[in-house]
């Protein structure tokens, strides 16, 4: 079983909200990477999204774009990428998922990146650009040659078809986007999530959901996670990193789960 599938079975077991976590690689700084994933997982988060910058970051708000600017200056590419994480298995634990744009995993070579991506450790890929009919006809096979999961997203704007079709093909969770923006942290959710959020929750999909986009607090966790099997915190996070050393991360972890 994918490491991804066994947290999520762990945390549906004890009843607990799973807490994932988003930063940009190479951000602050280009050797930061191993730093931040070790001590989020000291610090209690149970899965972390490793963000592979890209210079045109379509789905990101203003401050995943800093970072990704910045980390690409610092010098971050996805071969660096690749060599900061070849030990990473040695060190943690928990699900590691790799979250970028399709551009330079095509560069790259999607089998070479996906057999790479296996070789380190890593358990799941989120690609918002890659379209789902693609994935399914063209590079299924490969992610599931390598044992990958390849987390796919929702947003207030898709049908119930589509949905039901992406729950169909779905494994590990279904990414819920919580609104039609681009990311960014918010201190409340209003009215429209709300209504969203429950109504997939009655669509009883058989993928559970976790939410991500506007997490930024234990305020909007809480809110997320009432119908949701957890929930992800990205630019809150960027931006903490930007203006904090990596030893006070814990302070920040304990603010959104206490």
């Amino acid at each position: 079983m994918n490491r991804i599938q066994s947290k999520i079975e762990e945390n549906n077991q004890a009843s607990n909200k799973l807490l994932s976590i988003y930063f940009t690689a190479g951000y602050l700084n280009l050797n930061d990477t191993v730093s931040i994933i070790e001590s989020l997982e000291q610090s209690g988060v149970e899965m972390i999204e490793i963000g592979l910058p890209f210079s045109d970051p379509l789905a990101d708000g203003p401050t995943i774009q800093e970072s990704s600017t910045q980390a690409l200056q610092n010098g971050m590419t996805t071969e660096v990428l690749f060599e900061q994480l070849k030990n990473i298995r040695n060190k943690v634990e928990i699900p590691l998922i790799i979250m970028g744009y399709f551009n330079p995993i095509l560069q790259y070579g999607v089998e070479e990146f996906c057999k790479k991506c296996a070789e380190t450790g890593i358990d799941g890929l989120i690609i918002p650009d890659l379209p789902i009919e693609v994935y399914h006809e063209e590079y299924e096979a490969i992610f599931k040659k390598y044992n990958l999961i390849n987390i796919l997203l929702i947003t207030p704007q898709t049908s119930e078809d589509r949905i039901r079709f992406i729950d169909s093909i779905s494994e590990g969770f279904i990414y819920m986007v919580s609104s039609a923006s681009t990311t960014g942290a918010k201190n409340i959710f209003g009215e429209n999530q709300f209504s969203y959020f429950d109504k997939i929750s009655k669509m009883n999909l058989k993928t559970p959901q976790i939410v991500g986009f506007g997490i930024s607090n234990k305020e909007t966790f809480g809110q997320a996670t009432k119908y949701a099997k957890g929930a992800i915190v990205g630019s809150a996070f960027v931006k903490f990193i930007g203006e904090n050393p990596i030893e006070k991360i814990s302070k920040f972890v304990s603010g959104i789960l206490n």
